[in-house]
Parts: C-alpha cells; structure tokens; sequence
C-alpha cells in the first residue's frame, strides 16, 4: 500500500474522531428543537458552563470570589479541597438541571405560544447572559479537566497498523473515548425519544404546542425535561472539548462548527446529527490533505460552510430531516 494512501487513511480517521465531537455538541440542539421547534443559540454556551461548573466544583473554587473579594476586600479564592471526578460531574450535572429549571420559569414560560423567531431572540439573550455569568462566577482563565480521561496517541493501534502496514496510525485516545460516548448517548438518545413516554410528549409539543397542552401535556414539564437532558448533552461535550483543548471562553464558539452538521443530517434527526458530524470531520480533514496545498491552505476554517451551503441549496432538510410541505 502506498505511502500517500495510508496518510489518506489516518487523516480520515481522525476525521471521523473530530467529526464525534462536532456531533456532541449538535445533539443538543437537535433536542431542543425537536421539543420545541427552536434553535438554541446558547447551546455552545452551555457546554462552556458545564465545563466551567465541573471544573469549579472539582477544585474547590469559590463561586463569585472575585467579586465576593472586590466587594469586602478579602483574598479567599478556594475553599481548601478537591472533589472527585464522579462527584464532580454528579454536581455538574445537577447545576445543568437547577439552569433548566431557572430558564423555563424566567424565560420559556413566559413565551408559550409565541413565534420561533421570538423564542430564538431569547435563546441569543440567554447565550450572552451564561458566558458573562460564567466569567463572574468562576473565572476567565483557562482551565484543565483531570477526570481520568486518557491522552495521547493510542500505542496499541500504533503498532497494530505499523505491523499491518509498515506505519503506524496516530489516534488519540481521548477521541476514541468521545467516539464511544457519543455511540452510547446516541443509542439512549434514540430510545428514549421514540419509546419513551415522555419521547412521544416532546414530540407532541414540537408539532403543536396548543394541541399538546390540550391533550393534558404540561409543556412546561416538558421543556425542563429535555433542556436538562440538553445540558447533560452539553456537559458531556464541555468536558470532551475542554480536555482536548482547555477549559477557556472561546469554547462557546464550538456552537458554530455545528452549525453545518446540522444543515448536512438534519435539525430533527438525533442519528442525523451524528452522521452529519462524521461527514464534516472527515471531508474537511481529506479536503485539506488532498486540495488544501492546491488554495494556499487554510480549508478547515470554510469547507464545512461551503459544504452546508450545498445541502441548503439542493436538500435543505438535510440528509435525515423531515421534509416539510405547507398549503397555503
């Protein structure tokens, strides 16, 4: 096999490892919009928080210290303990719950009924609110997640593929690792959405928010419920992306690079999301292998948009969306 062939191949699988982690962070807003019809701007954000959260809590650090200082000039910073990784992530977990139940009662409730473009205005409001209160309340500085996940390149496969083929693949192992949470949040995502009872109210209320309430479906209850599975969804891509990269403030902006795995799998389609993720990781790193050199470089900052820009064009429900007719 030739050299120039088995570059092609390792790019493509860390194509498919980066393209998980875009699908992480598109799943929460395809849960969101299939409960509700809404695109959640904040979602980004919300990953940013929990990770934020997690990290706050992991080491002791003392919410709103710098303002608790500024305000009655002490120099407390940290309570003097750290907390496990598990009880850490428990506690974050809980913090994305008790922010689900704060956005309906300040926010959602108060726009039953009203038109999406109403709801995604608040959404924007919201965004910009989390990462301001995530910078008050834990810090701007850039942070490290130490739960146990595993870094750098897996040896095993190294040696697999150089006894295989003369050279050895770098894959890193926190990649795999998001690869298989990812594969199991996918498959309870799915079950729970298409065979659970409170599945089948979210998508009651996502076709009708009137009809819903009328059959007795609290949309209230409902929209706690799934932006608390959204914010488990967003902690869990907070931790992935700030393990690789650090816990920092420009994490929010992950929300952009999924943008286009949505407009490829669909904005209802939880397995959507997922192969949406996976042809953007993989076209975007071949791409720049295989053309970058060709355009002076630099593919992986556009050919996602570009690629959306096609499917809006030519299938603008996306690859596993719902195509919606309306007669007027």
């Amino acid at each position: 096999m030739s050299q120039q062939l088995l570059y092609a191949i390792e790019v493509s699988l860390n194509g498919l490892m980066a393209g998980v982690l875009y699908a992480l962070v598109a799943l929460g807003f395809v849960l969101i919009y299939k409960a509700s019809g809404v695109f959640n701007y904040a979602q980004g954000v919300m990953a940013l928080f929990a990770a934020l959260t997690l990290v706050g809590f992991q080491n002791g650090q003392i919410p709103f210290a710098h303002l608790i200082n500024e305000i009655f000039g002490t120099q407390v910073h940290h309570f003097g303990w750290h907390l496990p990784a598990f009880l850490s992530v428990l506690l974050a977990l809980a913090m994305m719950v008790l922010l689900a139940v704060i956005v309906e009662k300040l926010v959602l409730k108060h726009l039953i009924n009203q038109e999406p473009v109403i709801l995604f205005m608040a959404t924007i409001g919201l965004a910009y609110f989390l990462e301001g209160f995530g910078d008050l309340m834990w810090g701007s500085a850039i942070k490290k997640i130490e739960i146990g996940l595993p870094y750098g390149p897996s040896d095993s496969i190294d040696q697999f593929t150089y006894d295989l083929f003369g050279y050895g693949f770098f894959i890193d192992r926190l990649d795999i690792v998001a690869a298989l949470v990812a594969a199991l949040l996918v498959c309870f995502l799915t079950v729970f959405s298409q065979y659970s009872k409170i599945g089948r109210a979210l998508r009651a209320v996502a076709d009708d928010h009137q009809a819903a309430l009328s059959v007795g479906i609290s949309l209230r209850f409902i929209w706690v419920v799934v932006w608390s599975v959204a914010g488990f969804v967003a902690l869990v891509a907070g931790v992935m992306w700030g393990a690789k990269s650090g816990v920092q403030f420009s994490l929010s902006l992950i929300a952009l690079k999924a943008l286009p795995v949505l407009m490829l799998g669909g904005f209802t389609s939880i397995p959507g999301a997922i192969v949406g993720g996976l042809i953007i990781g993989v076209g975007e790193k071949l791409f720049d292998f295989l053309l970058g050199p060709l355009v002076g470089g630099a593919t992986e900052n556009w050919f996602a948009y570009v690629l959306a820009l096609v499917f809006l064009v030519f299938r603008p429900q996306g690859l596993f969306g719902e195509r919606i007719i309306e007669r007027v």
